[in-house]
């Protein structure tokens, strides 16, 4: 089998728990770099997961001519600059979400990814899941009747110490959280936003703690969104919750859909309440084997770029409207 020799340029969290072993399942890829901030831990990571090279800066990784794509996981802040830098370099890039601060950010990382002839895509691992895809075939399928309105929420823990507490890294529960609920709203309503509120609590640090929201879209459907890092202090609580309602019945979804294994969710219509079970494999590593299709073999990316456009514009309203 071909195989896409991929760069990671950073060492977080979410490479070393989630993308990586994503990377390891994915039979199109190869673990060929890993770039950190200093040389001894780039050359760890190679150690323990088994990249090909090590380097001690982002620009070393990006200068390798044998590097095909580049993962990006940096902080927000950072998306911006080290994906111009990776395409303008040649480089596919796939990078965290959500990839840029705003929406003019956003258009001017996919324009410059077409002209430099390679593909980008936003990483949103839990879009590639059939546990997601399966939500939209039975909406589709008029099983449920027609959408009215849908109910998304996504709350963590309270962080002690974390990136994500920043205003200057783009810190904060929406552009964390709050990215996970558009984009999974915006993917099961076939219309445009045309009225947006929200209000947020906001932390001492000046990011949003908490932030709600209601949207209204141009087909009548309506949509709400809670997110939030308020459950604790550094414990693994949180608290996921999909409700959407129909003109003939419901979905409800109370598992955290990023996940691998047997996944289920509840339709209930007048007839009864019936479970529907699907089987996920690690996200991840669907989302790195679909971007290697596409540098492969000619595959369009599963997260488009005017999907990626069209959340950043509904996020960008929201963040207008909480005054971030």
């Amino acid at each position: 089998m071909k195989k896409v020799q991929w760069g990671i340029l950073g060492t977080a969290n979410i490479a070393r728990y989630a993308a990586i072993p994503g990377m390891q399942k994915a039979e199109s890829c190869e673990l060929y770099a890993i770039a950190g901030r200093s040389a001894e831990k780039a050359a760890s990571f190679a150690q323990t997961y088994g990249f090909r090279k090590s380097y001690g800066s982002y620009d070393e990784l990006i200068a390798d001519p044998e590097v095909q794509a580049v993962y990006i996981p940096l902080p927000n802040d950072l998306h911006r600059k080290w994906v111009l830098a990776a395409l303008k370099a040649g480089k596919h890039v796939l990078c965290e979400k959500p990839i840029g601060l705003n929406a003019g950010e956003t258009r001017e990382m996919f324009r410059t990814a077409e002209e430099c002839g390679v593909h980008l895509m936003e990483a949103y691992a839990y879009l590639h899941s059939p546990y997601v895809m399966q939500l939209k075939q039975d909406i589709t399928s008029g099983l449920i009747g027609d959408v009215d309105y849908i109910e998304s929420a996504f709350i963590t823990q309270g962080y002690k110490e974390d990136f994500r507490l920043h205003k200057e890294f783009g810190g904060g529960a929406f552009y964390d959280l709050g990215c996970y609920c558009t984009t999974m709203i915006l993917t099961l309503v076939d219309a445009e936003p045309e009225f947006v509120k929200a209000v947020a609590e906001f932390t001492d640090l000046g990011v949003d703690a908490n932030t709600a929201g209601i949207i209204r879209f141009d087909n009548g459907v309506r949509a709400s969104f809670n997110v939030g890092m308020i459950l604790g202090k550094n414990t693994n609580a949180r608290f996921d919750r999909l409700y959407i309602h129909g003109t003939k019945g419901a979905i409800h979804s109370d598992v955290e859909y990023n996940q691998e294994g047997d996944l289920t969710y509840r339709i209930v219509t007048p007839e009864g309440t019936n479970e529907r079970a699907v089987h996920v494999p690690h996200n991840y590593a669907l989302e790195i084997e679909q971007l290697s299709r596409c540098i492969l073999y000619g595959e369009k990316p599963h997260i488009t770029p005017a999907f990626s456009v069209r959340n950043a514009e509904l996020m960008d309203k929201v963040l207008q409207e909480i005054g971030y």
